[in-house]
């Protein structure tokens, strides 16, 4: 069973940064990309960020492309996603989770395991 454990997030005003961190259990975390969706009230979830297995391969959703960065650390089954200049509409409960393969994706039917959501709210 793979869990994944989201924080980071909180209240911030429009212009700031937040880094949102993933930690995933199990070994094979190295073997899947990751993804970081979001969904805001009224929304459905959205992809915003992928990576491949390795990290050396990532995707951005238009809306955030220049601003939020993936990344991640398989040593410490961690995955990260690094946001600059917020925007109110960044305003989501962001979620990270596993995909069922190596490379990006951005289909959330194609990611087996979520974690729990971390809440983003960005004022104006």
């Amino acid at each position: 069973q793979v869990q994944l454990v989201e924080s980071g997030g909180g209240l911030v005003q429009a212009g700031d940064s937040l880094r949102l961190s993933c930690a995933a259990s199990g070994r094979t975390f190295s073997n899947y990309a990751m993804g970081w969706f979001r969904q805001a009230p009224g929304k459905e979830r959205e992809f915003v960020a992928g990576i491949n297995w390795s990290g050396g391969s990532t995707s951005y959703a238009d809306s955030v492309k220049g601003r939020f960065a993936i990344s991640r650390d398989n040593a410490k089954n961690t995955v990260y996603l690094q946001m600059n200049s917020l925007k109110p509409e960044d305003t989501a409960v962001y979620y990270c989770a596993r995909a069922r393969t190596v490379s990006v994706i951005g289909t959330p039917s194609l990611y087996d395991y979520w974690g729990q959501g971390t809440q983003v709210t960005v004022s104006s």
